[in-house]
């Protein structure tokens, strides 16, 4: 089920961003076969789900065979190492594509494959560090804040890495040959980081770190603590629905300086921050509802799945007793099917190689010398 149905491809077993991206393509249809290290998982990876596992061990010499005869069978293939490391063992793009001509080659890094950076260890903050984007996050006054990992790991890693796949298959489609696809995340969070560049290039992004517009500096862009200790998301960007807000919090408009006046937001943002304070989240969202005064809950990860519009939608469904997202986005001639399980490492080792048209005489012996493991 869904529109990547009939593309098979190999992902090399990481964290962060390659299993994340390995996660999209599945949910999106294709057979993921994911390559991961023998033994127990450290952790229950919701990342993991709805994949096919083989737990291969890649330092052993009969590895890079197997991995190879994967890939003859396979549309796609993508690895998370170092510049380099895939091709110490014997599974880079050059041995890949000499078995697979078509085959699309992704390698997902945080400084790309070169550089002075290339084979420096980092991680999300370090990407979004040099990118430029981290020191855009927080409040005026400050430090950067830290976005999770959603910026370098997750945006600009692992969803670009799945638009360089999807796009390199898609052309490989037309012409019959395959290509490496280098996707760092330091190059993707740059790119993320395109819309407040772009603002300042008309001169809409003067402002220091949280002095802006849609950074929290304007008082009708940021959030407001509400009386429970709980918060409220305001986003009246238009004057239409700034009108709307205003009205909802019981103030007049003829008090209150222009919106987009910036030298008066610290006022306009400490009476904003007063009249919230009076009432408790819930009562706001009573009071905003049905207006387009664009005023929202922050609700916290475990009362999102109750939220009556993510109800209504099916964003988030139980598998196995694990709430988690659905498959995103949706479509309506070739929809995806609901999130598979998740796999422990070795759990479709026997499997996956009699699918890939090994002889069960050359299974057992990849078993027996602990090439391939096969968890009980």
């Amino acid at each position: 089920m869904g529109p990547l149905a009939g593309f098979t491809i190999i992902e090399i077993g990481s964290i962060g961003p390659g299993p994340f991206c390995g996660m999209i393509l599945s949910d999106l249809g294709a057979r993921v076969v994911r390559v991961a290290r023998p033994g127990p998982s450290l952790y229950r990876d919701l990342l993991h789900r709805g994949r096919d596992a083989i737990a291969i061990d890649l330092k052993h010499p009969g590895a890079p065979e197997v991995v190879l005869r994967l890939v003859e069978h396979a549309d796609a293939f993508f690895e998370g190492f170092r510049p380099g490391v895939a091709e110490r063992l014997g599974i880079g793009p050059e041995d890949a594509l000499a078995r697979n001509p078509k085959l699309v080659y992704g390698r997902m890094t945080g400084f790309g494959q070169e550089g002075p950076l290339a084979a420096s260890a980092g991680h999300d903050i370090d990407y979004i560090a040099v990118s430029g984007v981290l020191d855009l996050i927080g409040m005026s006054g400050g430090p950067p804040v830290v976005p999770l990992n959603l910026v370098g790991d997750l945006g600009g890693g692992a969803m670009l890495l799945a638009v360089g796949l999807l796009a390199g298959l898609l052309e490989a489609g037309r012409s019959g040959q395959g290509q490496v696809i280098d996707a760092a995340m330091v190059d993707g969070s740059a790119t993320l980081g395109m819309f407040p560049r772009a603002l300042h290039a008309i001169g809409q992004w003067e402002g220091g770190r949280g002095e802006n517009l849609i950074d929290g500096g304007a008082p009708f862009y940021r959030t407001y603590e509400t009386s429970d200790g709980r918060y409220v998301a305001v986003g009246a960007l238009e004057p239409l629905f700034y009108s709307e807000l205003v009205d909802g919090l019981g103030l007049d408009a003829r008090d209150l300086p222009e919106q987009y006046d910036q030298t008066h937001w610290p006022r306009l943002r400490a009476m904003f921050e007063a009249v919230f304070a009076t009432k408790p989240r819930d009562e706001w969202v009573e009071i905003f509802a049905g207006t387009d005064a664009c005023v929202a809950p922050v609700l916290t990860p475990a009362e999102a799945p109750q939220h009556t519009h993510n109800v209504a939608r099916g964003t988030f469904v139980d598998v196995g007793g694990v709430m988690q997202a659905a498959p995103a986005p949706r479509f309506g001639r070739t929809p995806a099917g609901p999130p598979g399980a998740i796999p422990s490492s070795g759990r479709d080792s026997v499997r996956v190689l009699e699918s890939f048209g090994f002889e069960q005489a050359e299974i057992e012996p990849l078993v027996e010398l602990g090439v391939v493991v096969q968890d009980p």
